[in-house]
């Protein structure tokens, strides 16, 4: 192993060199004048290239090469793999801007990631190496029998993966439409474009040592703007060890910012909109009339005045973008309502932890905190795509030793980002609150254009009050550096990690569904005695259907990233999770009561999702949706009754029914036996 393993590092060696080269290059080459345009596409086109070159270079028409690599990815790079396979949009885009918008609240993120490994590592991945074949469905297939139980882990592996995916490549719309000036829709399907060529020769061969490279990337993108942000500020280039005392500047400039008369003002200005707007939707469908019939007598004023034009323009389209009934108007203005009330809401302290004014609001967010832990912490060791991961492995010893790297790999990042988001605070706390709106730098325009950033001047003093100015938590990483005032490669260096950081995860993710209906339902159910051939066509058409079809849906933006990836954990932990431990360590559990949890969690856990986070489903012509949430808990953290539940149902059905025959051999096998491989 000795001799592949250094030919490895120095290829990779090699790699970053290059990259950090490029890199340099590019720095010189805006120094003489590049324009940032260029910039951008240097990054995109390069780095694309690199995965692309490994992605053709790792083709494979053999099918152990092309589902698990053929059980030889080394323990280290693995956990470099599993690292970039994990470490998605939401830990790199999503991660440091929930900590910007949420303080304390945010670290419930870190806590619940880094501590599932550990349960990755104790109850499931010894086991899953040791069992040997390709998919979660072939795990609980074997373990249980029979195909519904399959069939069932299929359809919530789609599921589940399906909404991270999504969220994936809305990340890479938001990346490239900034960054190389690309429609939004357009630049979804040319990150659509990188992430096939990845993945689409090579299965996860490919993918294994593509996310390796493209861990290199995300990780130098990640650590170099904070770094350099950390010395201009501190004279320490070690944001992990300085920013405690950075920490404490933020906080007295939130104290001298919060309580400004201008700032109080602002703020019930916005309380007193959300008061119109709800007065607006108690008198529907009277109030609707009233404001068109205002709009059409004031453009009939201003005509007969002879006013000029531009006024008439914009009132003309005011009405134009008037709801067309009262069921649109409900949902539109609720939506303003919730944004005003929000903005109106006295802020919070960065380091306050549950800062709530009342016992209940309090709790609710003790409540969240916890639960948003519990489902990620849980939904980390269910997650499909990075479970199979531990297939890979030569042996059982290196499954383990890989859940190791790819946690030291992960922590780089996520001690990381807290450093991010008081590094970003501070610079827009004290560069950017209080100066003319007139003077403000270029960076909020060129973000207000992707529609992350809003600026309102609602009291209309040309001055920029901290709740006038709105920031898509997406958007903070990406901006830091021209917030900071960085060379732009420097923004070109975060937007190749963050794209990085995308493609790997939606490369693993694509392969995962894929795999589950090319492996699981074609070949295991429909035609077991399909040619090795004929199966990997089966699965590269899928991966280009379904990647397709999650381009189309991420191109109507159904949500912030980190949203959709807590839904994401929440449906596989509620899916998963209790099947595969109590199939494990439970001798007792039986086919249906697996296949009961199951059933329960995940649809416990979508209808609660549905319910709480969406008014309706408009293309079903659903409408009223919307129900309060049990016990304070939001949609993010869903998971939390699915999986319960889960276990509940597992336990109490397969306690009144008869267990498969063949489930304790299988478990001795697990448990004491061999490592598998085909059987």
């Amino acid at each position: 192993m000795r001799g592949p393993l250094t030919r490895l590092q120095r290829y990779y060696l090699y790699y970053t060199g290059s990259f950090l080269l490029f890199v340099l290059a590019l720095a010189f080459f805006e120094r003489q004048g590049m324009p940032p345009r260029w910039i951008g596409y240097a990054f995109l086109f390069f780095t694309i290239t690199m995965y692309a070159a490994i992605g053709i270079a790792s083709r494979t028409s053999d099918v152990s090469e092309y589902y698990i690599a053929g059980r030889r990815v080394p323990a280290f790079f693995n956990g470099m793999a599993t690292g970039a396979d994990w470490m998605s949009a939401a830990s790199f885009m999503g991660l440091a801007g929930t900590l910007y918008l949420t303080g304390f609240q945010g670290l419930a993120y870190i806590i619940g990631w880094t501590g599932g490994f550990v349960l990755v590592a104790l109850l499931l991945a010894p086991y899953l190496r040791r069992f040997g074949q390709y998919t979660i469905p072939d795990f609980l297939g074997a373990r249980y029998g029979g195909n519904a139980i399959r069939l069932v882990a299929v359809a919530a592996a789609i599921l589940a993966s399906f909404v991270y995916v999504v969220a994936q490549i809305y990340g890479v719309g938001v990346i490239t439409s900034r960054f190389v000036s690309l429609q939004f829709e357009i630049g979804v399907f040319v990150g659509l474009a990188g992430i096939l060529v990845c993945s689409f020769l090579g299965g996860m061969r490919a993918v294994t040592w593509t996310q390796v490279a493209q861990y290199v990337i995300l990780i130098v993108a990640y650590v170099a703007p904070v770094a350099i942000l950390s010395y201009n500020v501190t004279g320490v280039a070690v944001p992990q060890l300085v920013y405690g005392k950075v920490l404490q500047e933020v906080t007295q400039l939130e104290e001298r910012l919060f309580h400004t008369p201008a700032e109080q003002e602002v703020r019930q200005l916005f309380l007193e909109r959300a008061d119109t707007y709800a007065q607006k939707i108690m008198q529907l469908p009277d109030s609707l009339n009233h404001e068109r019939e205002y709009l059409s007598n004031e453009i009939n004023r201003l005509k007969a005045s002879d006013a000029q034009m531009r006024d008439i323009v914009v009132l003309e389209r005011q009405r134009r973008e008037l709801p067309q009934d009262a069921e649109q108007a409900r949902v539109r203005w609720e939506k303003e309502m919730f944004a005003a009330v929000e903005r109106s809401q006295p802020p919070s302290h960065h380091a306050e932890a549950f800062p709530g004014e009342t016992p209940e609001v309090q709790y609710s967010q003790k409540i969240n905190f916890l639960a948003l832990i519990f489902c990620l912490t849980v939904g980390t060791a269910a997650l499909p795509h990075v479970l199979i991961r531990f297939y890979t492995t030569p042996t059982v010893r290196q499954a383990r030793e890989s859940v190791f790297w790819s946690l030291l790999f992960i922590l780089i990042l996520y001690i990381t980002a807290p450093a991010y988001a008081v590094f970003a605070k501070f610079e827009v706390l004290k560069h950017l609150a209080e100066i003319p709106i007139a003077k403000l730098p270029g960076w909020v325009a060129a973000w207000t254009k992707v529609g992350l950033v809003s600026i309102e001047d609602i009291n209309r003093d040309g001055i920029l009050q901290l709740a006038e100015l709105s920031l898509n938590p997406d958007v903070i990483v990406l901006a830091t550096p021209e917030i900071a005032g960085m060379p732009y490669v420097i923004s070109g260096l975060v937007a190749a990690g963050a794209l990085a950081a995308a493609l790997s995860t939606a490369d693993g993710l694509l392969l995962t569904i894929t795999s589950a209906l090319s492996h699981d339902v074609y070949y295991r159910i429909m035609r077991p005695n399909a040619s090795t051939q004929f199966r990997l066509v089966i699965s590269k058409s899928l991966l280009l259907l379904v990647a397709v079809l999650a381009a189309t849906v991420a191109a109507e933006k159904p949500g912030t990233i980190l949203s959709m990836v807590a839904w994401a954990f929440s449906i596989a932990g509620s899916a998963f999770f209790p099947a595969l431990v109590l199939g494990i360590f439970w001798n007792r559990a039986t086919r249906t009561g697996a296949l009961a949890g199951m059933l329960v969690g995940v649809l416990l856990t979508v209808y609660y999702i549905i319910r709480v986070e969406f008014d309706g489903i408009a293309w079903l012509g659903i409408h009223n949706l919307k129900m309060d949430p049990w016990f304070h808990v939001q949609s993010t953290s869903a998971g939390v009754f699915g999986i319960v539940a889960g276990f509940v149902t597992i336990i109490l059905v397969s306690l009144i029914t008869k267990p498969y025959p063949g489930a304790q051999q299988f478990l001795d096998g697990i448990r004491h036996g061999h490592e598998g491989g085909e059987r």
